[in-house]
Formats: C-alpha cells, structure tokens, sequence
C-alpha cells in the first residue's frame, strides 16, 4: 500500500490523466520532445490554454522542461509512468480472470452458507 505522501502523487497523476488534450500531450511527448508552440499548434489550443494544461502535468511530475534560447522543450518524465505502473502492480497477485475471481467468490460463499447450514442442522 502506498504511504500517504505517494497518495497526494498519484492523485496528480490521475488529475493529469483525467483530461484528453493531457492524455494526448503524454502520449506525443512520449515520441518525442517538442516545444510548447508545436504542441499548442498539434492540439489546437491557444498558448494560454496549453499552458494551463502543462502547469498540471508538470504538478504532477509528469513532464520535464528544457529552455533553449527562448523557447521551452518538454519531454515526458517516464519516472511519473513507472510511479503509476508499480502502484497498478501492486494489486497484479490478486489477478485472474474477471471469471475465474468471480467464479472463486461465488463459490467461497455458497461454501460458506453450506457450512453455516450445516451447523444449524
């Protein structure tokens, strides 16, 4: 389980991905870096508005920034991507199919109630 200093990290990371201009600029990012003008033109967005969306992503770790003269290159940081994956991980030991956990829970119950009927008997 994560601490609850990691909680406030991980909610930053599913702010980020919460929005699909967010998700499109992580994935674009993930290619290759570009400048903030290039991705505001990729999106359609205004300079403002990209910006608005970089500020949370970078909140969120998710992004690195490099200033070459005047303009900003962003990058993804894969560092925030593998925080995400772990903590998906974590609950992978728990995993089977939809069915098959499914199928186990039902059967652990009518086990269960067969027990306890068999006690009232």
């Amino acid at each position: 389980m994560l601490k609850p200093h990691n909680q406030k990290e991980l909610d930053k990371i599913f702010e980020a991905f919460a929005h699909q201009h967010r998700r499109e600029i992580i994935y674009t990012l993930s290619l290759q870096p570009h400048s903030i003008s290039q991705l505001a033109a990729m999106q359609e967005l205004s300079l403002p508005a990209i910006h608005k969306h970089i500020e949370v992503l970078e909140k969120a770790g998710m992004i690195l920034r490099k200033k070459t003269g005047r303009t900003n290159f962003l990058t993804l940081n894969r560092k925030s991507l593998l925080f995400l994956q772990n903590w998906l991980m974590q609950y992978h030991a728990y995993w089977g199919s939809d069915e098959e956990t499914l199928e186990n829970y039902t059967k652990y119950l009518s086990e269960r109630k067969s027990m306890k009927g068999g006690e009232n008997e």
